[in-house]
């Protein structure tokens, strides 16, 4: 993936310089002007096509074919398209280039553009996509009017040639209208690829800044459109925006980046907490609790408000949770107690439930018919932080399980004497020391453990492995801590049929 692709705006010229150079200039300008007041990584794209040999010699002067006309009163120069290429890297734009056919490739590099873009007419344009792919460069591909198919072939193309690719969704109606733009589609294209940058390149009425605000929040990270400048003479097409418009466009997006946050992670202010605490109801004596006594429902009340520090109606009634009074209370008095007794099943529903969410959030669905086991090395209070939930699949000559990891939880040095494992990295992130190794694993990696290696691993986000194995063997695991060793296996281990 590469880092070209992270929020890159795309500023499509496409023709609309009208075959003049300083009309073209003036159109760099103006984005230069937008990119870099809004401190966005922009690009200028252009198309480049070889006319004398992209169109057939027989049509050249017909003017009943569509496009045709159009790209020959508007035709550049090599020389002119490399002087609106300096004048964008002037601005402090990329480049980037849509080229129509194989002598275009070539343009390209000598250009020096940074990025290729596969049109969406071209994206089943074999010979072309080889020419593109054959460059090393970092390549777009537009998929207006692509099945699914299409596009998995063409992705698979590009991968195979270890091509760093970015897909947009794309609608080639110009303009389009709302029911047409289908942005769902772009999470299912982040889903189906999630290697991949995704992004949506827009043909929607220029003032139409709701679209760009959807695609924002469907995870599109590469934005397009058409670009240009009008003057007295010149006016621009129905999907194609004036700086002023553009300005607006990047502005909305913008914004609904700032709204939408930081790829899913949730941030939980002090102002926050504060606000919330101010409405929770707190827990207060119902009547006189002698110290020593169990707090219970039966003994106290809930209302408003809950101070700080003050025991809440949430916490007295999580699960099996106990509380002790550590003083004498009066009727009507609020509470303030910290928890007394260890909540094992409190702790172990946590870590399912966490868990539960993290092969949600994977997508990954398993049957009826399993084994929940908790490896807890140091105790369950100590899970979270050393420990692994696994789910028990098959145990014949061949095992499966899956072995999920909670964030920054680690599993401690181990070897097993008569089994062999393979890790498949099914998602998150997983750093494994094999021996005195240290691999660091992405989803989609996989790892031979041979019998006898020792190996210890942790994660940053969390981790869903999938270990296919020989045999599982009860007691077949060493540990480097005899700590671990020494325990009985019903301590540091907890089976649940079901969860």
């Amino acid at each position: 993936m590469s880092d070209l692709f992270n929020n890159l705006f795309i500023f499509e010229m496409a023709n609309n310089h009208q075959g003049d150079v300083k009309h073209g200039l003036r159109i760099i300008q103006a984005m230069g002007k937008i990119a870099r007041k809004y401190k966005v990584t922009g690009a200028i794209k252009f198309q480049y096509r070889e006319l004398d040999t992209f169109i057939h010699p027989d049509y050249v002067t017909r003017s009943d074919v569509k496009h045709i006309p159009r790209f020959l009163s508007t035709r550049l120069t090599k020389d002119q398209f490399a002087r609106l290429a300096q004048a964008a890297r002037d601005e402090g734009l990329l480049i980037v280039v849509t080229p129509f056919d194989e002598p275009s490739v070539q343009l390209c590099l000598e250009h020096r553009a940074d990025i290729l873009k596969v049109a969406s007419c071209s994206v089943t344009d074999w010979p072309l996509l080889a020419a593109i792919a054959n460059t090393g460069k970092p390549v777009i591909a537009s998929t207006g009017g692509a099945t699914l198919q299409d596009i998995d072939k063409m992705v698979s193309f590009f991968t195979h040639r270890q091509v760093s690719l970015a897909v947009l969704h794309c609608v080639s109606l110009y303009p389009t209208p709302n029911d047409n733009l289908h942005l769902g589609f772009i999470e299912r294209l982040r889903y189906r690829y999630p290697h991949l940058t995704i992004g949506y390149s827009g043909h929607e009425a220029p003032d139409n800044l709701d679209v760009v605000k959807v695609a924002v929040a469907a995870g599109a990270k590469i934005l397009e459109r058409h670009v240009g400048v009008e003057t007295d003479t010149i006016k621009l097409n129905a999907y194609s925006m004036t700086p002023d418009q553009t300005d607006a466009w990047v502005n909305s997006a913008l914004i609904a980046r700032t709204i939408f946050g930081n790829d899913g992670e949730k941030l939980i202010t002090q102002a926050e907490v504060d606000s919330l605490l101010s409405l929770q109801r707190g827990v207060y004596a119902r009547c006189a609790i002698p110290k020593g006594s169990t707090i219970t429902p039966e003994n106290v009340y809930f209302a408003m408000p809950c101070q700080a520090g003050q025991l809440t109606s949430g916490q007295l009634g999580q699960y099996r949770t106990q509380w002790t009074a550590s003083k004498d209370y009066e009727s009507n008095e609020a509470i303030f107690e910290e928890r007394s007794g260890r909540d094992t099943i409190g702790v172990i529903r946590e870590m399912i439930h966490e868990a539960k969410g993290l092969l949600g959030e994977a997508r990954i669905v398993f049957g009826s018919q399993y084994e929940i086991e908790l490896s807890h090395h140091y105790g369950m209070e100590n899970f979270r932080q050393t420990g692994a939930l696994i789910v028990n699949l098959i145990n014949r000559e061949y095992c499966k399980k899956l072995v999920i990891m909670l964030p920054q939880q680690r599993h401690p040095n181990h070897r097993h004497r008569i089994k062999e494992e393979t890790f498949h990295l099914l998602w998150g992130d997983l750093e494994i020391t094999l021996n005195d190794r240290v691999i660091h694993m992405q989803a989609g990696d996989m790892l031979l453990i041979e019998r006898g290696a020792w190996h210890s691993f942790t994660t940053k986000r969390g981790a869903i492995i999938e270990e296919v194995s020989t045999t599982h063997i009860k007691g077949d695991s060493e540990y480097e801590d005899e700590a671990i060793s020494q325990k009985d296996i019903l301590e540091r281990k907890t089976i649940l049929e079901d969860w």
